[in-house]
């Protein structure tokens, strides 16, 4: 089963401080990096397939050597050059993992190699790409990180295109944290400083064992920090993009978690709007961590919701269709919808709508039924199934009233039990249809493609015997008073 390619790359829309356009969304959207489509300009040797041997250096001074030095200094970790590349799709993870295990069997022959060498020499990737990797790389944001006050730097772990992230140690307390570094082109950039300083006073605000949790948000140098708790772990998407189907009691397991961390923020006033699986870390024993408050916002702040009106915010393949239309009044329940579809994502495999473009997906979201996901996953139960399809009501009415109904439906389907919300709308649903012709949203819109089986044929069985029973005994009076 494979992950939907993406359908544009990171931050691929306009965002506060860039031209105003159409309303798109903010925020990373791939969701598996793509075979590589780069045609080479140069190559020193043809590519080599995975049965061939590949030299622990090419012959001579090797291709990266013009770049080496910057990409050592930002990919001292191998695996994480490994994943840059794979998210920038020059080459794809298979090849990435072949280059990996090559590197490891020439290591046992005593024969060290870097990466990049072995990716180049196998084809897998060109000089020049690793040119313009090494471009993109802004180094003059390592320095400034090593040199914030109290703080020493170990390692690069994460970037994007609005923050890199290392991982640090605070001296004072000596203990691990996370810092995430403002790019310089973006520290230069009033409105994403503004963003960046809003989303530390955000997660400041929040106290919750599954919420990463803030420390510190400062300046140094010119360059902008936010320091928060270290999560030495993974997310849901690096899961996802090893084409992962999440067994149901996991899935739910790490869910559940996270809409309590909901919870939390949406009784202090705090929206997320950018629930998606790159946000769902994963820490020891299975704890989940909802990560990155970068387009939070408080429900009560009307300046904000003005301010942005008319754009969405989000990411395609998880936004809601509130969001969509860049409506005013966003609440609650577009994180509803969003866990929904990342919850959906976590069952299937795939994402609730797929399309080439940003905008087919998110016209999609707006327009088109959801798959029901018992319909993909035939051994899903329907209790999972009805809980995501009402998260994922295009009509926010139509969707759970508060966090705590969700994650009540959530814990009983856990329990093994009928989620009773859910249910209660899906029965009121199928009722209201049979006796007006017509389907309202939820599961009675759509019929099993398969069979005729399972709680919803059953219910529709009852009500017709009833109403030939009822036929039956208005007959046998109407022919007796006679």
């Amino acid at each position: 089963m494979t992950p939907p390619q993406p359908p544009a790359a990171d931050h691929p829309t306009p965002g506060p401080g860039q031209p105003a356009g159409p309303a798109q969304p903010v925020g990373p959207t791939p969701l598996q990096p793509a075979a590589k489509t780069q045609t080479p300009l140069t190559q020193t040797s043809p590519p080599q397939t995975p049965g061939h041997p590949v030299p622990p250096h090419p012959a001579g001074p090797s291709p990266a050597d013009s770049v080496a030095g910057v990409l050592a200094r930002e990919f001292s970790d191998e695996s994480y050059f490994g994943r840059v590349v794979s998210e920038q799709r020059l080459a794809t993870p298979d090849e990435v993992q072949l280059c990996l295990t090559k590197q490891k069997e020439l290591e046992k022959q005593g024969r060290k190699a870097r990466l990049m060498d072995i990716m180049l020499q196998a084809g897998f990737i060109t000089q020049s790409q690793l040119r313009r990797l090494a471009r993109s790389m802004d180094d003059s944001m390592t320095r400034p990180a090593q040199q914030i006050p109290g703080f020493q730097i170990i390692k690069r772990v994460g970037a994007g295109a609005m923050a890199t992230v290392y991982q640090a140690r605070q001296i004072s307390l000596d203990r691990t944290v996370a810092i995430k570094v403002l790019p310089k082109r973006l520290s230069e950039n009033q409105e994403f400083v503004e963003r960046f300083y809003k989303e530390g006073k955000a997660a400041a605000k929040l106290n919750h064992a599954n919420i990463v949790q803030a420390i510190d948000v400062g300046e140094y140098g010119g360059f902008h920090y936010f320091v928060m708790e270290f999560i030495d772990g993974k997310t849901v998407y690096d899961d996802l993009i090893k084409n992962k189907r999440y067994p149901e009691k996991d899935a739910l397991h790490l869910v559940i978690q996270i809409a309590r961390a909901l919870e939390h923020s949406h009784h202090r006033g705090l929206i997320h709007r950018d629930v998606k699986p790159k946000n769902i870390m994963i820490a020891a024993q299975g704890v989940a961590k909802l990560a990155d408050m970068g387009l939070a916002r408080e429900a009560s702040d009307e300046k904000a919701a003005l301010a942005e009106a008319g754009r969405a915010y989000g990411t395609p393949y998880y936004i809601a269709p509130e969001q969509i239309r860049g409506e005013l009044n966003i609440d609650f329940r577009a994180d509803i919808y969003s866990l929904g579809a990342t919850f959906y994502h976590m069952v299937t495999g795939k994402v609730p709508f797929d399309g080439p473009t940003p905008s087919a997906v998110m016209h999609k979201h707006l327009k088109e039924p959801l798959i029901p996901p018992d319909h993909l996953v035939k051994n899903l139960s329907s209790g999972v199934a009805e809980v995501i399809e009402t998260m994922m009501a295009k009509d926010p009415n139509a969707r759970y009233a508060s966090t705590a109904d969700m994650i009540q439906d959530l814990e009983a389907v856990q329990r093994g039990d009928a989620p009773p919300i859910a249910r209660q709308r899906y029965d009121a649903g199928l009722l209201a249809g049979l006796a007006d012709g017509t389907h309202s949203e939820g599961r009675a819109l759509v019929e099993k493609d398969d069979s005729s089986t399972g709680p919803g044929w059953n219910l529709i069985v009852g009500i017709a015997a009833l109403l030939i029973a009822s036929l039956v005994v208005n007959v046998v009076l109407l022919v007796t008073r006679h």
